[in-house]
């Protein structure tokens, strides 16, 4: 695993290390899908902060929308459906002094994953989740996701969805993310923005980004986000207010928040684990500390 002589955003020692950039890779998405502008934005993000490229990793799980740490020079982990957080918490908490990114869409996120997603939030692990929100499965070809409004026709719906969506924004705020933020692909300028802030904060860190699907969702479309959307930084939402930033949260129909909704600060589960205080685990001394000790209460 990398060093952590970098620890945080913009900090080096030595020469100028090489950061985050483009592979050879080529992305795979369909013309126009909304996933390129949250690559250029987690790119353009890590550029800003200067961290080196052997101090992050992007994790992502199952979904067009993991593909995308094949496509930064970073160090990459793709795991498997639903389980890309307790690979970031596990790799977090091997070697904190990594950036660690964890990637993925809504049905990934949101449906399998959920729990792990609650969880990470209430830990506050200090990691960025961007997640790329198209409303619908794309890689399996169009059927409905946690996230997909009550009536859409989909696949898997094709009398409509009968089920109220998840509010991930929502649910962030309930289950103690200390980071909140709403992007969309169409404005990679403030969802760069977004992704700088969350990587930068010291805690669990969401950026749920508009994206679309399109391919296969013809309701959730650019046209439609770009007819809705505000920013909330234009409208005077104070991002340290829980109560406000709930009820914004909530607002969907003919206006649509994106940006901050909450910022705050406490502490981490680094933070508080008595077994991290030494430092990262890769740097400790391996084997059981004190084992002829333990080994005798048995005897």
């Amino acid at each position: 695993m990398a060093d952590s002589s970098a620890t945080r955003p913009g900090v080096t020692t030595g020469p100028a290390l090489p950061v985050v950039g483009k592979t050879e890779i080529r992305p795979t998405w369909c013309p126009g899908c909304g996933d390129f502008g949250v690559v250029a934005a987690v790119e353009g993000a890590l550029k800003r902060l200067g961290i080196p490229s052997h101090n992050v990793v992007i994790i992502s799980g199952i979904g067009c929308s993991s593909n995308l740490p094949h496509f930064l020079s970073s160090y990459g982990f793709h795991g498997i459906h639903g389980r890309v957080l307790p690979v970031a918490e596990g790799i977090r908490w091997a070697n904190h002094g990594l950036t660690v990114i964890g990637t993925g869409g809504d049905g990934d996120g949101f449906g399998i994953g959920a729990g792990h997603f609650v969880h990470a939030m209430r830990r506050n692990v200090d990691l960025t989740y961007v997640t790329m929100d198209n409303q619908i499965y794309g890689l399996t070809t169009g059927q409905a996701s946690p996230t997909s409004v009550m009536g859409q026709k989909t696949k898997s719906t094709p009398d409509g969805v009968i089920e109220n969506p998840i509010d991930p924004i929502a649910l962030a705020l309930a289950s103690g993310a200390t980071y909140v933020a709403r992007g969309f692909s169409g404005d990679v300028k403030q969802l760069t923005d977004l992704v700088a802030g969350g990587i930068q904060h010291h805690g669990f860190s969401l950026v749920d980004v508009f994206s679309p699907c399109v391919t296969y969702n013809k309701l959730n479309t650019f046209d439609f986000f770009r007819q809705r959307v505000y920013k909330l930084e234009s409208a005077g939402h104070d991002p340290t207010n829980l109560p406000a930033a709930f009820q914004r949260a909530l607002e969907w129909g003919d206006k649509i928040p994106i940006g901050l909704f909450y910022r705050t600060e406490r502490p981490t589960y680094e933070d508080l684990e008595e077994v991290l205080a030494p430092g990262p685990l890769v740097h400790q001394p391996t084997g059981l500390a004190g084992k002829d000790k333990l080994l005798d209460e048995f005897v």
